[in-house]
């Protein structure tokens, strides 16, 4: 079948349901999309350009070499004016023309795509390649028009041939798949440039190239970019697990060995899949839709458990991966329209969607229990993505009620003075200083276009094809000449079955009989989400038999606790961030008895460890809620373990901010005039957190903020802080007290630098913006983890709660040569911190394939210490990779 006519069979929606949504209200919620992106674009250009994307928290370009940097996040920026490629069809699409004309005009004449710098094949194909591809079809199509950009002589097109150009080299390996990264002046050149020398990248990675390299193949003529991006894809087929039909999450590019075996529909994966069927559609080659209904249907049989979309293991596919999700299998509902399949389309939409009400957001990762696992949330618009394809397929209104979920949550609580801001923290409501491109690329489109009539779209939406990145590739492609000079490998006949087939373009009649269908699929998934909020484990006392010293009574600044720690081996070293390392050596234990109680100590502190990690307090939230944020900027928060317990008030804390005379807060303040009745502001350092509250509250203060004193500190590569007290009782302390890194600090300070009086409000959670209170969430948003970071250091780490200003307790055990369990941490440890993870879209996992069988969610007492910190160690090392990419 033409993939026109599929496209057009697929969206050619049942209207005659009735809709609840009167096209006066569509309208409004359409030009709220397009003020929405307005302040976003317009503050990019005020404030960043020609940055490659905005920071706006402080209202600035994020200029890679400038900033701190983010690790692999940052090879998605090349210095090419990011956000403005990436956004130049959304113009278009927002009939927003004259905007267009004039980006266009500032690209070809400001953007350079030769800087010596490394970037991500991957990002820097569908976001720079595609967005120039995107911005030719629509220039095309504006000139054949005849009005506008008559002008237009094909240089976005030059552009993007350029740079297809300086990405071939990547794809120079023995087996078609491309490196990972590129110079783009210099190509693949070696270990100086970290490219040429990389041997893994991620299924996605390297699979999602065909649409944009086909595309300006058949733009150009040359078909050279093509070839090599169906030999990449022919490889990855060819490497599929056999028996299962699935592919893994991470791929060596030189031997073909899968590196990492899990296998699912999203981070690492999800692309390619999308690839595959777009393929089909854009270029009418039937041997992509055969590969892609053969994966289907062992995502169907394995992956799928509808509304849950698990990951398994290639070679063991009846056998789970984890028990979390992530955020990017959002996009899969969607897919699954495409493909045809609409009931389990409904269904894992509307669990995502229940989960979005729960916390506002999608969060990074979640539970199957809808948990937050990872509490992040980069303004994705997978979603967003999936919510406007369904709606096309059935009409159902509801789908616009979820769009209109959708502005509302983006206008409440990510949209700040300078555009919109990544949450740090669903949770909480807590900001990040980061507003991708893909926001402006994605997430407009496709709100724009759920609530737009046709006459309100420049142009034919189904005559064209959505990139991962959501950019326009005009379906007359497929007509285009392909000189092909490398033949496919073909599927085999007998590797197919027609069923597969069955559910591809089908006549969507059939699939709804009755206006009451989507909603009968739906109501079962609601009340699950609903219901599912299990109380943690309870805590288990650590630990086996009783040594001198337990972990639990443990404190880094007591005389008599670092003595007994002497007596057993055990040292403290300090490390450069202020926290300290426990290391064992048995050999300079007083005796062999107390060597072993010094083991039983290690051990202790790390199930210790494993249990806080889970236990810990959550962040809270610093509010600025005064002209001209408005409660607009939320900044993550370490709590305190004495003081108010803001969890347990409704309404906060709220204040004006004073700083305190001594800054350090270490002795009787002396502005206490000023500080009465306002919230201090205090720098870390010199005593103990509760004696800085003591002496803030006797000058009559109704909070106080710490500061970070180490210079470069963030809630973004830092671990949550945890303020512990001083040894004795806190319970005289009666105002709260909160910590904030140095980043988040020096954006507060700044604030009231320029603005001399600035008012906030501390409280578990941001509330609504413009209301002082806003509903509490249920119980079970709080039950979360917590991401935290690492040194790179050859000895295995734990993070426990910080305990004084001189000493704190982020302890970190160590041992060595002493216990078997200890080994075993210090060697995977050693994986866990491998800087040089892949950047990806898909936040691809590089840890090594282990042989340990994988573990569902088991309560931590029947687990051993090592399988405690193997669980912990695959959770950090996934995270990390999700922080990669474009994610």
């Amino acid at each position: 079948m033409p993939p026109v006519l599929c496209l057009l069979m697929l969206f050619g929606a049942l209207w005659s349901y009735g809709e609840a949504m009167s096209r006066e209200e569509k309208q409004k919620f359409r030009n709220q999309v397009v003020e929405m992106f307005d302040h976003a674009y317009q503050n990019y250009m005020d404030h960043a350009y020609p940055a490659d994307e905005l920071m706006p928290l402080t209202c600035r370009g994020r200029v890679r070499g400038l900033e701190p940097s983010r690790g692999d996040v940052d090879d998605a920026l090349g210095k090419f004016s990011l956000t403005l490629i990436d956004t130049l069809d959304t113009l278009v699409l927002l009939n927003k023309t004259t905007e267009f004309e004039a980006a266009v005009r500032r690209v070809l004449s400001d953007v350079r795509l030769d800087n010596d710098i490394v970037v991500s094949v991957f990002e820097t194909n569908i976001r720079v390649l595609g967005g120039l591809l995107g911005g030719h079809s629509m220039a095309v199509m504006l000139k054949d028009g005849g009005q506008n950009m008559q002008w237009y002589q094909d240089e976005l097109l030059h552009m993007a041939k350029d740079l297809g150009l300086r990405l071939l080299p990547a794809f120079n390996t023995s087996s078609g798949l491309p490196y990972p990264r590129i110079n783009l002046k210099h190509g693949v050149r070696g270990p100086e440039t970290r490219t040429g020398t990389e041997t893994d990248t991620c299924t996605a990675c390297a699979g999602t190239m065909i649409l944009e390299f086909a595309a300006l193949s058949r733009f150009t003529g040359d078909p050279v970019f093509e070839d090599h991006a169906r030999r990449a894809l022919d490889f990855l087929w060819e490497k599929r697990q056999r028996n299962s039909n699935l592919v893994g999450t991470t791929i060596n590019i030189h031997s073909g060995e899968w590196v990492r075996r899990d296998s699912g529909v999203g981070a690492g994966i999800d692309s390619y899949y999308e690839y595959l069927l777009k393929a089909y559609i854009l270029l009418g080659d039937d041997l992509f839709l055969q590969r892609f209904n053969i994966h289907y249907a062992s995502i169907m049989k394995y992956i799928s458990q509808p509304p849950l979309l698990l990951d398994v293991h290639i070679h063991k596919p009846l056998l789970p991966a984890r028990t979390w999700m992530d955020s990017l299998l959002a996009f899969f509902p969607g897919l699954q329209v495409l493909k045809g399949d609409i009931r389990p389309a409904i269904e894992t939409h509307e669990m995502l969607y229940q989960v979005t009400k729960k916390h506002n957001f999608l969060p990074e990762a979640f539970t199957t229990d809808f948990r937050v696992h990872w509490a992040q949330h980069p303004l994705r618009p997978e979603f967003a993505e999936s919510t406007y394809f369904l709606y096309k397929a059935t009409g159902d209104p509801y789908y616009l009620e979820a769009g209109r979920t959708i502005l509302d949550n983006l206008n409440r609580f990510a949209r700040v003075p300078c555009g919109f801001a990544a949450m740090k923290d669903v949770r909480t409501g807590s900001h990040e200083d980061r507003m991708d491109s893909f926001f402006l690329a994605e997430m407009f489109k496709y709100l724009f276009l759920l609530f737009a009539e046709a006459e309100d779209i420049p142009f034919d939406v189904e005559d064209y094809v959505f990139t991962t990145e959501a950019h326009l590739l005009p379906l007359s492609l497929s007509t285009a000449p392909n000189a092909s000079s490398i033949p496919s490998n073909k599927t085999s006949d007998e590797e197919l079955d027609d069923s597969n087939f069955d559910w591809t373009c089908p006549n969507t009649r059939l699939l709804f009989p009755d206006p009451a269908f989507p909603r009968s699929l739906r109501e079962p998934i609601r009340s699950a989400v609903d219901k599912s909020c299990p109380r943690p484990a309870p805590y288990r006392e650590p630990g086996m038999g009783r040594p001198p010293l337990r972990a639990q009574d443990f404190m880094a600044n007591n005389p008599e606790h670092l003595e007994l720690l002497r007596r057993m081996g055990v040292s403290l070293i300090h490390l450069k961030d202020g926290r300290v390392q426990l290391v064992q050596h048995a050999t300079q234990a007083v005796s062999a008895v107390a060597a072993e109680d010094g083991v039983r100590f290690m051990q202790e502190m790390m199930e210790l460890s494993s249990q806080q990690q889970k236990e810990q307090l959550p962040p809270r939230a610093i509010q600025i809620v005064s002209h001209p944020f408005f409660g607009r900027v939320v900044l993550t928060a370490g709590p305190a373990q004495f003081g108010t317990d803001l969890s347990k008030s409704s309404t906060g804390v709220r204040g004006f901010v004073t700083v305190a005379e001594p800054y350090s807060g270490c002795s009787e303040i002396t502005n206490a005039e000023y500080v009465q009745g306002h919230i201090a502001l205090l720098q870390r350092g010199q005593c103990m957190f509760a004696e800085k509250a003591r002496n803030i509250q006797k000058a009559g203060a109704i909070g106080g903020i710490v500061i970070d004193d180490n210079e470069g500190s963030s809630s973004d590569t830092a671990p949550l802080f945890q303020m512990a007290g001083d040894g004795r009782s806190t319970d005289d302390i009666t105002l709260p007290l909160l910590f904030l890194f140095h980043k988040e600090g020096n954006i507060l300070l700044e604030a009231l630098k320029e603005y001399r009086e600035v008012e906030v409000l501390l409280s578990d959670k941001a509330r609504d913006r413009g209301a002082d209170v806003q509903e509490e969430e249920e119980d079970c948003q709080t039950e979360a983890t917590t991401p935290t970071s690492f040194e790179p250091d050859s000895q295995s780490q734990m993070s426990t709660e910080e305990l004084d200003e001189s000493a704190p307790e982020e302890v970190t055990p160590a041992q060595e040569e002493v216990s078997p369990v200890a080994e075993v941490i210090k060697e995977e440890e050693e994986k866990a911190v491998d800087p040089q993870a892949e950047t990806a879209r898909p936040k691809e996992e590089r840890d090594s394939e282990k042989t340990q069988e994988p573990r569902g969610d088991t309560d931590s007492s029947s687990q051993s210490v090592d399988e405690l910190l193997a669980d912990w160690r695959e959770d950090l090392e996934a995270f990390k990779q999700m922080e990669k990419d474009e994610l």
